[in-house]
């Protein structure tokens, strides 16, 4: 358990606001940060990894990180972060880059497998992908198995595909460690993918806390329109099918028949039609 209360004066970008914080995280829970730039989610990242003050209280299990005698300096946090930048020490190979913070072999190349790393982990870090780059800090991040792990808009720099596969590859490490995870993201469809909770945040303050599908859905009519997607989930409820598509930042909802359902496939492109105010999909 992650309990939280903290306070920072902070100023954002409608000027100087109050970063206020009362939050409880479950240990393994994946839980993803929203709202608008400026409303606070990075700070609470830096308070939470010991690399901005604030005043409160964060306890994690037992452990008290911060409250009025103590401030626990990062490297006594058992944190892992990942960054937007990939920050990778350029004249080690992969594997160097994560014996460097951990020399345990066999948990690197467990990473380095599971990330799908294992014939590159010695090449440097100049000689391969974006995705790939992101990957090994990624890996680098666990390599100390941390109670917790911080990740700010790790895949923002990277295309749609490689964003895809590298968010299968987060919630893989997600489930293999089960480490408990806040994400800072403005992607719904990444959000929608890996958060079991969502809490947004607006200047400074949580305005909601729920699970994705309550927090990110927004379902609305029009009386002619033909939009593409990306199917994300198909769900069944009682005798219907419901496909979750996300069409630009928003996720909408679709009733869908049987043989739809069969047909479609979760991943794929989609096209969100209606005719007199009847939705309908197609592949």
């Amino acid at each position: 358990m992650i309990d939280i209360h903290i306070q920072k004066a902070l100023h954002g970008a409608q000027g100087g606001m109050q970063l206020s914080i009362d939050l409880s995280i479950q240990s393994g829970e994946f839980l993803a940060l929203a709202g608008e730039s400026g409303s606070g989610k990075t700070t609470l990242l830096r308070i939470l990894a010991g690399l901005e003050d604030a005043q409160g209280h964060i306890q994690i299990d037992d452990e008290v990180w911060l409250d009025k005698q103590i401030h626990l300096p990062p490297q006594k946090r058992r944190i892992g972060f990942v960054f937007q930048e990939y920050a990778l020490f350029e004249n080690m190979s992969v594997e160097e880059n994560l014996l460097f913070v951990n020399p345990d072999k066999k948990l690197a190349s467990l990473l380095l497998e599971k990330t799908h790393l294992s014939n590159l982990k010695q090449r440097r870090p100049s000689t391969l992908s974006g995705g790939q780059q992101q990957r090994v800090a990624l890996c680098r991040a666990m390599m100390h198995r941390p109670k917790l792990l911080l990740m700010d808009e790790p895949l923002s720099a990277l295309d749609p595909a490689m964003r895809t596969q590298l968010q299968q590859e987060i919630l893989t490490l997600h489930k293999e460690f089960g480490t408990t995870t806040i994400m800072v993201s403005h992607d719904p469809s990444e959000i929608y993918r890996l958060a079991q909770r969502v809490v947004v945040l607006q200047s400074g303050r949580i305005i909601q806390d729920g699970t994705p599908k309550s927090i990110l859905l927004q379902t609305s009519g029009s009386q002619k329109f033909s939009l593409e997607g990306e199917l994300l989930d198909i769900l069944h409820a009682d005798v219907i099918h419901i496909a979750i598509v996300a069409i630009g930042q928003q996720l909408v909802e679709v009733v869908i028949g049987s043989t739809e359902a069969k047909r479609l496939k979760v991943g794929q492109r989609v096209r969100v039609s209606t005719k007199a105010f009847a939705p309908r999909i197609s592949g």
